[in-house]
């Protein structure tokens, strides 16, 4: 078992889940995520993100290794899903603050 900073496991929790509510506990109010090319700003839009994203690739998380010290942490994570070239190795990379996470890129 990995042993990930405390929001990091529950923003894989909550992906996981499709749970909206419990993604929302995870981010500060002004939030940045970066994916596919796209940056979405504040909870509202990270939510609405996550909640098409899950419509359009069903995807699962599953953490592999993670790197770094605080406020900076990438997690390696294998991710399954109806997409091309799934399962794919993917990089989280998050920046915390405090016991939320300020922003989140996801790429290669």
């Amino acid at each position: 078992m990995l042993n990930l900073p405390v929001p990091v496991a529950a923003y894989l929790s909550a992906a996981n889940a499709n749970d909206p509510l419990a993604l929302r506990a995870c981010f500060t109010a002004d939030a940045i995520i970066q994916d596919e090319g796209k940056e979405y700003h504040g909870v509202e839009a990270i939510v609405a993100w996550k909640e098409k994203t899950d419509v359009l690739y069903s995807p699962t998380i599953e953490a592999q290794r993670v790197e770094g010290d605080p406020p900076n942490y990438c997690l390696h994570a294998l991710v399954s899903g109806n997409f091309p070239g799934s399962p794919a190795t993917l990089a989280y990379r998050f920046v915390l603050r405090g016991d939320r996470i300020a922003a989140l890129e996801i790429g290669i």
